[in-house]
């Protein structure tokens, strides 16, 4: 059997508008401008980006009013499911599939309820590893909680450190929800609508393990 690790958000789930918002609404608690902060928290994980942009405030307070702000947002906010991912998940076989994600898994599942997506047996989130992508740590975690091999799983992804994070561990990297490819897939598409066929084949057709 193939498998398939899916990202989370943008890539099942468009959460941007909602990041960015909860990111403004925290930068305005501590009297911060909301547009650089959201630069800054693109680019690095959150206590990173409290490192950077308010350095003189107590990072385990920023944390917990992000995660604060963040839970709201799961129980209020208006979430979209990509075009194509709810008939992609529930065509794919039980067992065959898990999410690999930076959130955490009450947020997921909100949000998957909140979409309508169905939820797998399978959920890596950021407490369930020491190290987050773009270590290979999660995506290993998720093979191995499959019971799959690292070169049976195919790795969907939006984001650079989920691409090199499922490259890291050996496995089928494929890129979706972008103009242009990030660097290292071994196929991108430019929707997860037009990569779904394709996923499927792939975990039905039982001849090699590949990239393709």
């Amino acid at each position: 059997m193939k498998y398939v690790l899916f990202d989370v958000d943008g890539t099942l789930i468009d959460a941007v508008s909602n990041q960015r918002r909860v990111w403004a609404t925290w930068a305005q608690r501590y009297g911060l401008d909301p547009d650089e902060v959201y630069r800054v928290a693109l680019r690095t994980r959150p206590m990173e980006t409290f490192a950077q942009v308010a350095a003189d405030r107590d990072a385990r307070e920023c944390l917990a009013v992000l995660h604060e702000l963040e839970d709201e947002d799961v129980r209020s906010g208006v979430y979209t499911a990509f075009d194509g991912a709810s008939e992609l998940l529930g065509d794919l076989p039980p067992g065959a599939w898990a999410l690999v994600t930076s959130n955490y898994e009450h947020r997921v599942r909100g949000r998957f309820l909140r979409t309508g997506l169905p939820v797998p047996d399978v959920i890596v989130d950021a407490a369930a590893v020491e190290e987050g992508k773009p270590s290979p740590m999660p995506c290993l975690r998720a093979a191995a909680r499959l019971g799959a091999e690292p070169g049976h799983c195919l790795v969907i992804e939006d984001a650079p450190s989920g691409v090199r994070s499922g490259l890291r561990a050996g496995m089928t990297v494929w890129g979706v929800n972008a103009t242009d490819p990030v660097e290292g897939v071994h196929r991108h598409f430019p929707s997860l609508r037009e990569a779904a066929p394709h996923i499927l084949a792939r975990i039905t057709n039982p001849e090699g393990t590949a990239p393709v």
